[in-house]
């Protein structure tokens, strides 16, 4: 690997910081310089700590061994209720040379409904919580954001969409047009703790300990979503920090068996939207693929939509440290990922033939890709702060599109400082 490719994402973070600056609503009154250093060094530090310190690697990969647990108790269930379809012993010989079944509704999605009813459990036993509350002081100490803001990211790297903005329910109604966009910018660069084990479970072949790096990725895009908010929407001078107040908490449970009923409701209209929108979104790949085949074939091969997004996007993941020759498969994953969804991005990202991408390349496309911000996400989480807080519905709504640029922004700034970090 040449040095050139090696540092080329430092030059792919300036170019997106100067993006986000760029689109800034108010370009006079971005952060000091001297936050912004602190918030890119914060990144590159978090970087640089998990990737290239053995024992803090080792302490994070320990996840694994929890979810391969989780991974086997909801088999268990999965198994019992759909049989064979579940994971039980199939009922027939499987032909030599080829592996078992492996259907992804029935064996892989339901760790999203076991996974959501142990967070609510977590949740309403505290231990969420103080996990939270450290993440939030952590936060608010090393780049001075307010409380609420700080909230709501300790939040996102273990609630979903939906579920992190009932954390700070409560200040939705006083909290800045900065803040809020801060918290929308937080929930569409990370991803939630179901989710992470559903993608971690998809990638566990492709890519190694792959539940450690989704963690790490959330963590270290938790200061790039917050600095690429803060260029975006800086605020007013007048502005005042809403801060976090006890005993003012929006996610509540009445007992352990209210938390486990409540979080396997929740876990099962995301299992439910999960598959329908994988559903939805290959149909209509497969659609557009077939409007597509009638214009003339170039280089000998037909024009398809992963195709047209490879061309988009690789400038922009050549940029960012992905090698030319890697670009133009790593672009047609992003592609994927912004405008349907990251979980088709990841099964696609699974299905590639081996060398398509390198280790390192495999890397800075897995992280880049660890975040939500699609536009599916953009009409729900603007939905859920409408329902919480209707006078600010409107404001969301027009924060929306905004908050899914700055979340693939933020998430693909993680993926150049990982390629930076990684030889």
């Amino acid at each position: 690997m040449e040095l050139f490719d090696q540092f080329r994402g430092i030059f792919g973070i300036a170019l997106l910081v100067a993006i986000a600056w760029g689109i800034s609503e108010d370009r006079g009154s971005r952060p000091s310089f001297a936050w912004i250093a602190g918030a890119l060094g914060l990144q590159l530090a978090l970087a640089l700590l998990i990737v290239r310190v053995p024992f803090v690697w080792d302490v994070i990969t320990l996840a694994n061994e929890g979810v391969s647990a989780i991974e086997r108790a909801t088999l268990a269930g999965s198994s019992y209720m759909f049989g064979y379809l579940g994971g039980a012993d199939l009922p027939f010989a499987v032909k030599e040379g080829a592996d078992a079944p492996l259907i992804i509704a029935f064996q892989i999605l339901p760790l999203v409904i076991v996974f959501s009813a142990l967070a609510a459990l977590l949740w309403h036993w505290g231990v969420l919580r103080w996990l939270v509350n450290g993440l939030s002081f952590l936060l608010r100490k090393s780049l001075n954001v307010s409380g609420v803001v700080g909230l709501s990211g300790g939040a996102n790297m273990f609630l979903g969409v939906v579920e992190s903005p009932l954390v700070v329910r409560a200040y939705f109604a006083r909290m800045s047009r900065a803040e809020l966009f801060q918290v929308m910018v937080l929930a569409m660069a990370t991803i939630s703790g179901a989710i992470l084990i559903l993608y971690a479970t998809t990638l566990r072949e492709t890519v190694p300990d792959a539940v450690g790096h989704m963690i790490s990725a959330s963590l270290v895009s938790l200061p790039a979503a917050l600095l690429i908010a803060k260029l975006m929407v800086p605020g007013n001078a007048e502005d005042v920090a809403t801060e976090a107040e006890d005993g003012e908490e929006g996610l509540k449970y009445e007992s352990s068996i209210d938390a486990i009923v409540k979080g396997t409701m929740d876990g099962m209209q995301l299992f439910l939207a999960v598959i329908a929108i994988i559903i939805v979104v290959f149909a209509l790949v497969s659609l557009t693929d077939q409007i597509l085949a009638v214009l003339p074939f170039i280089e000998g091969e037909p024009i398809t939509l992963k195709r047209i997004f490879g061309w988009i996007f690789a400038p922009f993941m050549w940029a960012i440290g992905v090698p030319w020759t890697e670009a133009q498969a790593a672009g047609g994953l992003m592609g994927t990922k912004v405008i349907l969804n990251e979980y088709v991005a990841y099964l696609e990202l699974a299905a590639l033939p081996e060398g398509t991408l390198s280790e390192r390349s495999l890397l800075i496309v897995t992280y880049a890709l660890c975040g939500v911000a699609n536009l599916a996400s953009v009409g729900l989480l603007v939905s859920t702060i409408g329902t919480l807080c209707p006078e600010r519905r409107a404001e969301a709504a027009g924060l929306g599109m905004k908050s899914w640029i700055a979340g693939n922004i933020a998430t693909a700034m993680t993926g150049a400082w990982i390629g930076v970090v990684t030889w």
